[in-house]
């Protein structure tokens, strides 16, 4: 029997301090997010960042939190329960840290007599960070828990057609009567040397991105080309004029470079740049979090307004949009039928 298992971040339980040190140490102590040794990862997640770190996150949590809990939970969940109104396999949901655990997901399957699996990594780009993290984590639950199980994974989905296009729509009717004189596509930073380790090539990905137009299969794994490639595709369907839209990446940690722009300088570049009406697309996320919901929608807005900007919206993500539950239905009726992932 098939059924299917949809991943994404995860979230604390709760805006206490405690939980969110719980949290943020799982997340941070991933190998993938924090790329470096273990002991040298230890000593900066447990001696240094959850010192000080969860209460500053925690006051960010309280701001943006729902009273039913976690904007990115129950985003989730009610995309999971449109999506399973609209398919005839089980759909559970997981997240990738926190105590809604992929192995619970799996275990949920199984109850109801799943044995072939579709994993959804809810993540529109690969980025070892993200995408890839998710992918090895439910890869190691399931050899170790469930080994009868088969796992199909659906591929990063950053330029499939119907992406773009629900993408585009759910743009069109959040800035339907906004005059903007500019558009800001915001990204999930990732630190320079992602780019080179997940290179699969070893010698395409250039730091300083003039390899991002050149067709490679570098790409297949390649967070800051997919990005762009999102970005020019979306524009084009909204019909952006070049010089009235561009890319930047947020929620870097640590002194090493990230990939840049950094969106906290754009927001102050740009207002002197005399684009005073700012729109903000934030298309790595497909559910409204923390990083949307605090770091763009409240503080990004105080910095551009501090910077001299006049108006500012952000658009919110997919997040349990018709339009968007109808596509992920699809293809997983599509695979359910055809053993075809996304045709």
């Amino acid at each position: 029997m098939k059924g299917v298992l949809l991943v994404n971040l995860g979230s604390p339980d709760t805006t206490d301090p405690k939980d969110v040190k719980r949290y943020l140490d799982e997340f941070l102590m991933d190998k993938r997010v924090i790329d470096v040794p273990y002991l040298l990862r230890a000593f900066l997640v447990k001696g240094i960042i959850l010192n000080t770190r969860p209460k500053k996150s925690a006051a960010a949590y309280q701001k943006i939190w729902w009273e039913e809990g976690s904007p990115l939970i129950i985003i989730s969940e009610r995309f999971q329960k449109k999506i399973q109104e609209q398919v005839k396999v089980p759909v559970a949901l997981g997240m990738r840290y926190g105590s809604m655990s992929i192995q619970k997901g799996f275990q949920q399957l199984k109850d109801q007599g799943v044995d072939e699996v579709l994993l959804v990594p809810l993540y529109p780009h690969y980025a070892m960070s993200s995408y890839e993290t998710v992918v090895v984590k439910a890869m190691e639950v399931k050899n170790r828990y469930f080994s009868e199980m088969e796992m199909t994974t659906v591929p990063a989905f950053y330029n499939h057609p119907d992406y773009i296009r629900v993408m585009t729509n759910n743009i069109k009717k959040h800035l339907d009567g906004f005059k903007y004189d500019h558009v800001l596509f915001s990204y999930h930073g990732i630190p320079e040397r992602h780019i080179k380790k997940s290179d699969t090539t070893k010698s395409h990905c250039q730091l300083d991105g003039s390899c991002c137009n050149t067709p490679s299969k570098a790409h297949e794994t390649c967070y800051r080309h997919q990005c762009f490639e999102t970005t020019k595709l979306v524009a084009e369907q909204l019909g952006l004029e070049e010089g009235t839209f561009s890319d930047s990446f947020q929620s870097r940690l640590g002194r090493d470079p990230w990939l840049k722009p950094y969106t906290d300088f754009e927001f102050e570049r740009l207002p002197q740049e005399g684009k005073k009406h700012l729109a903000v697309i934030t298309p790595a996320f497909v559910s409204d979090c923390l990083e949307t919901l605090e770091e763009i929608a409240m503080e990004g807005e105080e910095e551009f307004k501090e910077a001299g900007g006049e108006s500012f919206k952000h658009v919110p993500c997919l997040n349990d949009n018709d339009d968007w539950v109808e596509v992920m239905s699809r293809w997983i009726n599509e695979w359910v039928a055809t053993e075809t992932v996304m045709a």
